[in-house]
């Protein structure tokens, strides 16, 4: 039997979020200067909210409250889907440029489900 993460910092879909982090700060770096407050406050707002999300969550060592904060980590990776939709559509960046981010966001919104429906089982 799996023993449980000591800490969120075990779990591998919050080691996958903190590497979206950095995609997205190193993508937006490159942005217009007038989008600082706008699409690239957003963008990294919504990234870093995903590695929170489940780091407040775990450890609240409530799997009903855990559940609740993986669900707010899953509203952010869509919304960070969306701003690098946009953010391409504008112009600001490119298909090639965001694809590590795009298959990160695929993959974090799989393991996030799937985490969700185990915690959810335990219940």
């Amino acid at each position: 039997m799996n023993a449980s993460p000591r800490s969120y910092k075990d779990l591998l879909v919050w080691q996958k979020g903190i590497e979206l982090a950095k995609i997205v700060y190193r993508l937006t770096k490159n942005y217009p200067p007038e989008e600082k407050f706008g699409l690239i406050a957003q963008m990294r707002r919504a990234a870093v909210s995903i590695p929170s999300n489940l780091a407040e969550g775990q450890a609240r060592h409530t799997t009903g409250e855990f559940i609740q904060f993986i669900s707010h980590a899953e509203g952010s990776a869509a919304e960070l889907d969306t701003q690098l939709i946009l953010s391409i559509e504008l112009g600001f960046s490119t298909d090639a440029g965001a694809e590590r981010a795009f298959d990160l966001i695929d993959e974090l919104r799989r393991m996030l489900n799937v985490l969700r429906r185990k915690l959810s089982a335990r219940q």
